[in-house]
């Protein structure tokens, strides 16, 4: 069965209708505020998807979201509030086991807007990790210009029973090291292997299969040619993945199946 490590389908609603989005898949859904939470966890009850696994986490863009530089400090304060308030869900949706895992949560210091929070980052960041260790969950890492601060947190990251590296982007060395450093990690690839990224593509062809997962980040990730990625995407990702593997791609589709369950087997009932 095809398998999608990451996706937003609260977002991708906007993009196509339920009716249209009829696809067999065990997906990863994730969300960062109640509303998005509450959705994905209907989508769960009522899924035309073979299974809905809902995660909740503060997105590493979120405090840059809430620095609105006209309103300077006063609205930076109330953003802060608005954190916190969003670690208090996110403990409460771990003790009530309502979440597969904790994610996507890590950093982004891809322009200088994020990187003027890098600080707040920081801070929940831990506060993240203290929730993952508590609850012994899974956590989903969104890593953009920072691989140096998951090396930092290398020792706290090797505590987590599972890393999973949404969309890596670093390279296959990087990704060696971490698993040789004792942190169980898997890397997720989506169409970034389609579209030519060579640094993807050659730490896709590099990693053994037994660490991989495959995902669309929908909306957010299109196929070239294409204004948003969705479930139907998984087809042509995992194809490529597979020749990369030298592998027949429903032999791949297998592994990849049986390295989701085990990621997310927490919460997951029989299939």
């Amino acid at each position: 069965m095809l398998t999608d490590a990451h996706c937003h389908p609260f977002d991708l609603k906007d993009h196509i209708s339920l009716s249209d989005q009829q696809f067999n898949v065990l997906a990863a859904a994730s969300s960062c505020d109640l509303e998005e939470f509450l959705y994905i966890e209907e989508l769960a009850k009522t899924s035309f998807t073979k299974r809905i696994q809902p995660c909740f986490a503060i997105h590493p863009q979120m405090p840059a979201f809430y620095r609105n530089k006209e309103k300077h400090e006063a609205n930076f304060n109330e953003g802060t509030a608005k954190l916190q308030k969003k670690l208090e869900l996110l403990e409460r949706l771990a003790e009530e086991k309502r979440i597969a895992a904790v994610g996507e949560c890590g950093f982004d210091l891809f322009n200088a807007d994020y990187k003027e929070t890098e600080t707040v980052q920081d801070g929940i960041f831990s506060a993240h990790l203290e929730i993952v260790l508590r609850y012994n969950l899974p956590v989903v890492l969104h890593v953009r210009r920072a691989i140096h601060k998951i090396f930092a947190n290398i020792k706290k990251l090797c505590k987590c029973n599972t890393v999973i590296f949404h969309s890596w982007s670093g390279t296959y060395e990087e990704a060696s090291s971490l698993l040789r450093r004792g942190i169980n990690a898997y890397f997720s690839f989506g169409n970034a292997i389609t579209l030519d990224h060579k640094k993807a593509i050659r730490s896709c062809a590099l990693l053994p299969a037994d660490r991989l997962l495959f995902e669309t980040d929908a909306p957010f990730q299109p196929a070239r040619g294409k204004t948003f990625s969705q479930w139907t995407d998984l087809i042509r990702i995992i194809e490529t993945a597979a020749s990369l593997h030298g592998k027949n791609p429903k032999e791949l589709e297998k592994i990849i199946e049986n390295n989701f369950l085990k990621v997310f087997m927490q919460s997951l009932e029989e299939i």
